[in-house]
């Protein structure tokens, strides 16, 4: 019956009920209901009672948080299929071996760090997973499991109790170099595939990484499946996050399309165990109820995991509610101190605060009130959690499991705001953690930190393998390789850039050409994954709507207003472009998912995506850094590039820096193509490598929108367009005085500068198209470092030596930041000019814009003649000849444009 006494005073903050009688009809009225006509009759008249309360005279909007108690009842719990004591001790075994390898590695080096914490809470949700639910397999059958980054140790103590790392690998934790040298594998800090590419699947140190590109994975599962690609049935993305990583903007970004996209083979796990690196996460609120809030809103299915079982006899025994009372009038930074404090503690402070809760302690001993476990610590109550989200359908899950930070620390760490930053303990803290999981070790031996194994005939790891086993193999694990995907003929696709005659096009409109022919190959077409983010038409890619098809998860139930055009817009359940709305954390997560489609699937795909260059590695570096390690293999095209190629967009579109930022990523291959045929070799050469020599690179190109006549590309120059750099032609009489060298659109400006030099100053010069400064760096390093490794060697030049050989002074310009063609000026023979675009962008023409940054023709040959003149190969007087000859400025310019 109705509890009048809960209304009349209300300790929530709410008004009390002024007529609780009333209110009790309306109660028993729908649980008469509910028994009378079911659960189904009771839903229509709640939904009908909400859409009249939501009329604008009432105004009542439902409270998306429910009670502070587990979602799903006792009486709903399935039974526990497994042996709930032997996992026990084996998730006991995980925590002692996490524990030692952390705490062995910073008592021999102080300086290594590791985190202890993060596990000790997370070990059960892991456990559960892992003996339950985690599929593993071949790539292209398991499941793809993104892994909290801190609970990292914890996955490692399981791989060494399954056989897969040894004692040895264990006691190298955070030790990579000198694990080599010793013989065994160095562990690495976090998840990390580049490192360790047999083992991790996805890194997840950079927090919130982890999040959003496990929903772009779950949908890319979906993707592959409705292209007939493969067959993703059963299979799941699941993600251990932590409560604080939720306030990473990229964790929360794509909430509304796992949604939107109904991916149940999605299900979170964050881990609330209420504390970040600091403190609380919300000392003052509760983070479940804000991440209730903020799922449920969204879309998802959410359950809450809060008590463990020994709570069960406490709630079944408030008949009054005193439980719920006190759990929605505690805030978390309280919950954080009740954790951190010991039974007595707990019994004066928490159920101390209400008669109605003391007379429910009053059967508990200290011991057991210390021992009442959170729902994230009780393996029945997990796997009630995780069996109900795989059986969800229809949206994506989220588990809300509460933990306690340090979990069986006791004084050493459990609940402490310093738990985070643990990693080493005393004896003390060692036997008491000992005995609080009753792990086999002597007082010696938890000292000494020995790690424990019961041995491969022992019940455990017996039970243990055949749990892996009937899951399909080990998680984590990766696959390094896939089936090679052949590569057509470049001059198949490409004949009309190799031999362009002189055509007027963009890079850009050379780019989109190339892949629609590419599209059009039988064997690599369907693997090609084109991507925007909302910018199709911008790069002239329009005509791929009805050619390919946008995805779409449901089709297109609508007739789209440009339906009688030939470049329509054509949403389609097997549509090949990915378009991704304006979200380019987005875009490039859906970019990674297919760039390592090999690897997670077994099924290479090869992704374009294609972006304006500023929204590219400014604004999502770290996805791609990200992308990096998890050896994408793929295309970024950074289409609109330069400072002074878009014109009047100005600032915050004009791009004078991504190539810079994407030279340092050590396997992405950054080009700066001047001519369509330029992008094709790069292209083509890109694919075999990735496709059918299966390298672990990706390529960044960037594409330019201005229609230039497009020269003719010979055979013999192919090989140095890859290397970075290559002889595009000479002007004026006799040996080059001076080396003009030019990238992507300033190169046209060198070209001319040459002509200018020969028609006005009788000076011969060189025009060099330079691809990639960064690849003739990396060159120049290699070869730099094997000369100096083997003196005894005939010394070997490297590519930017072999071509700019000689006393001729360089004068290098581009459309980027002077760092850009400095990064060979260490390796050039000659005295080197650097010209670049430094500063903020500005909106003019294409012209007034190279004039402004001084990278115009004219700027070129004023430096040209002053480096000849600094060489004594020509009078300084030309200098100021020119400068009165030419339209060039004299005035000053800020410092920060300097």
């Amino acid at each position: 019956m109705y509890d009048e006494s809960r209304h009349l005073a209300r300790q929530d903050g709410l008004p009390a009920d002024p007529d609780p009688i009333e209110t009790a009809e309306w109660r028993d009225a729908l649980l008469s209901m509910l028994e009378t006509s079911g659960p189904e009759r009771v839903r229509q008249i709640l939904d009908m009672l909400a859409e009249a309360a939501g009329d604008s005279a009432v105004g009542w909007r439902p409270s998306r948080n429910t009670p502070y108690v587990n979602t799903i009842a006792v009486e709903a719990q399935p039974p526990f299929p497994g042996d709930l004591a032997i996992e026990e001790r084996l998730a006991a075994l995980m925590r002692w071996n996490a524990l030692a390898m952390v705490v062995r590695a910073n008592l021999a080096h102080g300086e290594l760090g590791g985190h202890i914490a993060s596990y000790a809470s997370a070990a059960d949700l892991f456990e559960v997973g892992f003996n339950h639910f985690f599929r593993g397999g071949p790539a292209g059958q398991a499941d793809l499991v993104f892994c909290q980054p801190h609970s990292a140790p914890g996955v490692y103590a399981r791989a060494f109790l399954e056989g897969r790392l040894e004692q040895a690998d264990l006691a190298h934790y955070r030790q990579e170099i000198t694990a080599r040298a010793r013989g065994a594998r160095g562990l690495s800090s976090y998840p990390h595939p580049w490192l360790m590419p047999d083992f991790w699947q996805f890194p997840t140190g950079s927090m919130g990484i982890g999040p959003i590109n496990a929903i772009y994975q779950a949908r890319f599962m979906r993707y592959l499946a409705h292209r007939g690609l493969l067959d993703t049935t059963g299979r799941k993305v699941w993600g251990i996050f932590g409560d604080g990583e939720m306030d990473e903007p990229e964790s929360m970004s794509a909430l509304t399309l796992a949604a939107r996209e109904g991916l149940d083979n999605l299900v979170w796990v964050v881990n609330c165990n209420l504390q970040r690196l600091d403190g609380p996460v919300r000392g003052n609120g509760r983070i479940v109820d804000e991440l209730e809030s903020l799922f449920a809103g969204a879309g998802w299915n959410v359950i809450k995991l809060l008590w463990g079982s020994d709570w069960d006899g406490l709630f079944a025994r408030d008949t009054g509610g005193a439980l719920r009372r006190a759990f929605s009038q505690t805030v978390d930074g309280q919950l954080q101190t009740f954790a951190a404090k010991d039974g007595r503690f707990n019994r004066d402070h928490f159920f101390g605060q209400d008669p109605q809760l003391a007379r429910l302690a009053q059967g508990l001993t200290d011991d057991e009130i210390d021992r009442l476990r959170r729902g994230g610590h009780d393996l029945v109550k997990i796997h009630a959690a995780y069996h109900a989200a795989a059986r969800s359908t229809g949206r994506p899950t989220v588990i809300l499991a509460q933990t306690k930070k340090g979990y069986g620390m006791g004084e050493a760490g459990q609940g402490k705001m310093t738990t985070h930053q643990q990693k080493k303990l005393d004896r003390d803290a060692l036997i008491a953690f000992r005995d609080r999981f009753s792990l086999p070790l002597s007082d010696e031996q938890a000292e000494s930190l020995d790690f424990l194994h019961p041995g491969a005939d022992s019940a455990e790891i017996r039970y243990l393998h055949a749990r892996r086993g009937e899951l399909g193999g080990p998680v984590p694990a990766r696959s390094p390789q896939a089936e090679p995907v052949p590569v057509p003929p470049l001059e198949r696709y490409a004949g009309f850039a190799l031999q362009a005659d002189g055509k007027e096009m963009s890079t850009t409109m050379a780019f989109v050409r190339l892949l629609s022919s590419l599209l059009k190959d039988s064997r690599l077409g369907p693997r090609i994954v084109p991507i925007v983010a909302d910018e199709a038409r911008t790069f002239g890619m329009a005509a791929l709507f009805r050619q390919i098809g946008i995805y779409s998860s449901v089709g297109q139930r609508y007739e789209p207003e440009d339906i009688g055009s030939v470049l329509s817009y054509r949403e389609a359940l097997d549509g090949q472009i990915l378009e991704e709305g304006i979200s380019e954390a987005g875009a490039i997560s859906s970019w990674t998912a297919a760039a390592t489609s090999y690897a997670v699937h077994g099924t290479a795909m090869l992704p374009f995506y294609i972006y304006y260059s500023m929204f590219g590695f400014q604004r999502v570096g770290d996805l791609i850094w990200a992308a990096a390690d998890q050896r994408a293999r793929g295309f970024l095209l950074g289409a609109t590039a330069g400072r002074t190629t878009l014109g009047g967009e100005g600032l915050q579109h004009q791009d004078g820096a991504s190539l810079v930022t994407a030279a340092g990523v050590p396997n992405c291959r950054a080009y700066d193509p001047a001519f369509a045929s330029e992008v094709a070799v790069i292209v083509d050469h890109g694919m075999r490598a990735m496709l059918e020599e299966q390298a672990d690179v990706f390529y960044y190109l960037t594409l330019v929108n201005e229609n230039v006549p497009q020269p003719s590309l010979p055979p013999e120059a192919h090989e140095g367009v890859i290397k970075g750099l290559y002889r595009h032609g000479a002007y004026g009489r006799g040996e080059p005085a001076v080396r003009l060298v030019g990238s992507g659109a300033i190169l046209r400006e060198a070209i001319a500068a040459g002509e200018l030099l020969a028609a006005d100053w009788g000076i011969a010069s060189e025009a060099w198209s330079a691809t990639s400064y960064a690849e003739l760096a990396r060159d120049a390093r290699e070869v730099e470092r094997w000369n100096r490794l083997h003196p005894e060697q005939p010394a070997r030049r490297s590519h930017v030596e072999q071509c700019l050989a000689g006393g001729a002074p360089v004068v290098a310009a581009s459309d980027y930041v002077r760092a850009w063609p400095s990064l060979i000026a260490p390796h050039c023979p000659a005295r080197m000019t650097v010209l670049g675009t430094d500063g903020f962008g500005r909106s003019d023409t294409r012209s007034a814009l190279r004039q402004f940054f001084e990278v115009d023709r004219f700027h070129i040959v004023l430096a040209a003649l002053h480096a000849l003149a600094d060489a004594g190969a020509c009078p300084r007087e030309l200098c100021a000849q020119a400068l009165a000859r030419y339209p060039i400025r004299t005035d000053p310019r800020p410092s920060w444009e300097a």
